[in-house]
């Protein structure tokens, strides 16, 4: 499933890059929400929530599906400003009507919803169907709801003063060497544009990023199969310290496509595609190829040496040997006459520690 983003047309100034400040608070008001996300950042989300007052704790959980499960669209700007006070003025620019649109759709559901015209801020229809798909998401969504429609200035006033006062708590101090991270990651994806053009940036972007063969139209591996249009005015990727792993993509009608996606840092190699996973996990789902695994784990084994292990035929053991090899959870490493198998424990762990400790078990 994939999100494709039209960028057929005029090529000047398709993509850009560029940091922003309001997109990487939001990322960190996504990490203070939901911390088993990131456990890289855990450390950092329990110092924040530990000298939060209780009433700026109280604001995060307030609106926090603002920024909890999906980013409401406004928060990802896709023209970015050097200070987040700027790009809270372009939020300040947005009219009412978009503006609760985009904030209605993560109250009632995510992604998956959507609210044609007329908008809940003037139909009754909608506004009922609006706070009916609020009410079930939750008490909190539901009184949100409520609030937006009936005083969306109040509201939005209230959401940039909570916004600011996060700035002041901690957003500032993180900010100074964050920004010097994305500084550093906006170079290498410009240079890269110029240099070796968009394939090469969108590459170096994610795994999950490509260029179609047509070069018309830029594929996001999601798990939802969706289609926007950049419609001339272009893509903004914005890199994040914070967001990882998520890939954020903004796709809504009547929106600028944006993309956040986690800068490049040493350790793991980018996350692989979905259609890999799901390789990996059919081939984990048979008995058989866990228990060859259970025993390449402690060691290379031939396919004969497997076979005679588990009381099964060479043939036997071969076919299942194919299918993790296919999956990318085991190497062949040829020694004389025979092939040892080795047990890729890197990717294997990357699936899950429970499942690693299973198969060392």
């Amino acid at each position: 499933m994939t999100l494709r983003i039209d960028i057929s047309g005029p090529r000047s100034g398709q993509l850009r890059f560029a940091a922003s400040p309001l997109a990487e608070l939001t990322a960190m008001l996504h990490v203070l929400a939901e911390p088993g996300h990131h456990p890289r950042h855990a450390g950092w989300a329990g110092e924040v929530w530990a000298g939060l007052p209780p009433e700026l704790a109280e604001r995060l959980r307030e609106a926090e599906f603002l920024w909890r499960s999906s980013q409401a669209d406004f928060l990802l700007p896709a023209r970015p400003r050097p200070t987040l006070a700027e790009e809270l003025d372009d939020v300040d620019r947005i009219d009412d009507e978009t503006y609760v649109t985009a904030a209605l759709v993560t109250t009632c559901g995510g992604n998956r919803v959507h609210f044609a015209a007329p908008s809940p801020l003037t139909d009754a229809t909608a506004r009922e169907r609006a706070l009916d798909l609020a009410q079930a998401r939750g008490a909190r969504q539901e009184a949100f709801a409520e609030r937006l429609l009936a005083d969306p200035a109040a509201v939005r006033e209230r959401v940039r003063h909570t916004l600011e006062q996060y700035a002041e708590a901690f957003f500032d101090a993180a900010w100074t060497g964050v920004a010097v991270r994305l500084a550093t990651d906006l170079r290498l994806k410009n240079d890269l544009l110029k240099r070796q053009g968009i394939g090469a940036a969108l590459a170096a972007v994610s795994g999950a990023v490509t260029l179609a063969p047509d070069g018309d139209c830029i594929i996001v591996d999601k798990l939802q199969d969706k289609a926007t249009a950049a419609r001339g005015a272009g893509v903004t990727f914005i890199p994040s310290v914070f967001n990882r792993p998520h890939l954020v993509a903004v796709h809504a009608p009547g929106w600028q496509p944006v993309v956040q996606y986690p800068v490049a840092e040493p350790g793991p190699a980018e996350p692989v595609s979905l259609e890999t996973v799901t390789l990996r996990l059919e081939a984990l789902a048979h008995p058989v190829r866990l228990r060859l695994l259970r025993t390449l784990a402690r060691g290379p084994h031939t396919t004969g040496e497997l076979a005679h292990a588990w009381e099964l035929s060479a043939p036997e053991v071969s076919r299942h040997l194919a299918v993790l090899r296919r999956a990318g959870l085991l190497t062949g490493r040829r020694d004389g006459r025979y092939v040892r198998y080795t047990l890729n424990v890197p990717d294997l762990t990357a699936l899950g520690s429970d499942l690693l400790s299973a198969v060392l078990r």
